[in-house]
């Protein structure tokens, strides 16, 4: 019998926000995840910045001018809490329609005013959370309002039918990226686009169909590659002028979605302008032949030429000397207990250093000593002997060990010298006065 792969029905969402209103482009992103999953779609994937818009006015607008302002402050005010009501609902429709989805959203931080996320929310088919993934790099106007994630968001996460993933825009042609994902063996992968690019580029479309190509090229994954689309609202909103409105009117502006098999071949799409809901069932039994030729993360690869390292934690910019900064209330319960315990196990091991510290300047104060009450007990057996072996410089006779201990020794004396015999003498050396290193007569 062997191992069954089986067919996987994907689902890739052309749609335009309710720009700049997050409930109602949440609430729509809720219906059409529903409509998805009654056409027996698994896996659904939205554009970027479905929730509540992507700031596309930055291709029309200076970055300072008034209106630019105004719309980054509305996208602020609509963006996501994450977990959150917004989320809680798109878990909610995911349960319902028994899918994972993947939902592009402007995300910001709790109880925090300014910073924002572009990022992926990742919901599974039993109503979870499963998880994020913040854009590492934000692209031209978007490094006006979104900061960059970390790796602690990045990478593939476990579905039913092994590895999924997702990254956002321009992060689909990073080879690092794509190299990352192709390691961590992802079988589906969606991509998120925004609803069109800067006016000075290519047309959206042409820039998707490459990219979805060449990642299943790379990964032998399916990809399902989510565009957004311009509606009336939209064009309202910006206040573009005339020839950026004909711009926005132009089908070929926009859209552009399409599922792409691991031959590389695309079986569904591309879309033009309309909205919709494109979807493809996926053979994962294809991604074994085609790795067959080209794992480019298994045999057909060389680990002792190439290695590629991530980094999964995140930089703290903030913190507490001698103690931990205040918690943030995007801080889970899972979290905190985690937290919790890794400082306990720190103070434990600073307690344990010390502890052995301690010991060691202990067994080293104890050979000192040892070394001491034997130099002191030859010390006395000295007097005994003759003058003329209190002649020979001390450190000429002494072993190396004993050499260092010489300047703590007490030295001897000839008997005879009063008030100085036997008294410890500094730096170790014999007394000068009174004659008393002569030799004796005859």
């Amino acid at each position: 019998m062997g191992d069954a792969y089986g067919v996987v029905k994907v689902a890739a969402v052309q749609a335009a926000s309710v720009f700049l209103d997050r409930e109602g482009s949440a609430e729509k992103a809720c219906r059409l995840i529903r409509e998805a999953g009654r056409n027996g779609a698994r896996v659904i994937g939205f554009p970027e910045g479905f929730i509540p818009a992507h700031p596309v006015w930055y291709h029309h607008h200076s970055a300072t001018g008034a209106l630019s302002n105004r719309l980054a402050t509305e996208l602020f005010k609509n963006a996501v809490e994450i977990p959150g009501p917004e989320t809680d609902a798109l878990a909610a429709a995911a349960r319902d329609a028994n899918a994972y989805v993947v939902v592009g959203v402007c995300e910001k931080l709790p109880n925090t005013l300014g910073t924002m996320f572009n990022t992926q929310v990742y919901l599974g088919p039993d109503g979870t959370l499963i998880g994020k993934h913040q854009k590492i790099m934000p692209t031209v106007g978007e490094r006006l309002v979104h900061t960059g994630g970390f790796g602690d968001t990045f990478g593939a996460f476990q579905t039913e039918f092994g590895p999924m993933s997702a990254l956002i825009c321009g992060e689909n042609s990073n080879p690092l990226a794509v190299f990352a994902l192709t390691a961590e063996n992802t079988r589906i992968h969606v991509m998120s686009w925004p609803n069109h690019f800067p006016v000075s580029g290519d047309p959206l479309r042409n820039r998707v169909a490459i990219d979805a190509q060449s990642f299943a090229q790379m990964s032998k994954a399916f990809v399902i590659a989510a565009c957004g689309t311009v509606d009336e609202r939209m064009i309202e909103m910006l206040r573009a002028g005339p020839d950026a409105e004909k711009f926005l009117r132009d089908p070929d502006c926009c859209g552009g979605s399409c599922i792409v098999a691991p031959n590389s071949r695309v079986i569904a799409g591309p879309m033009g302008a309309e909205e919709g809901i494109l979807y493809a069932d996926c053979d994962l039994e294809i991604g074994i032949q085609m790795k067959l030729r080209h794992d480019f993360a298994g045999h057909y690869n060389r680990p002792d030429i190439f290695r590629l390292h991530i980094n999964r934690s995140a930089p703290k910019l903030y913190a507490v000397h001698g103690g931990e900064a205040p918690e943030g209330p995007d801080k889970s319960p899972h979290q905190l207990r985690h937290r919790a315990l890794g400082t306990a196990l720190r103070h434990q091991r600073r307690r344990a250093h010390r502890l052995r510290g301690g010991l060691r300047v202990d067994r080293l104060v104890g050979r000192l000593v040892r070394r001491l009450v034997g130099a002191r007990r030859h010390a006395r057996t000295d007097g005994t002997r003759g003058a003329r072996r209190q002649e020979i410089p001390e450190r000429r006779r002494a072993s190396a060990a004993r050499r260092r201990l010489l300047p703590l020794r007490q030295v001897p004396v000839r008997a005879g010298l009063g008030a100085d015999e036997g008294r410890a003498h500094e730096g170790g050396r014999m007394p000068q006065a009174c004659g008393a290193l002569s030799a004796p007569a005859g």
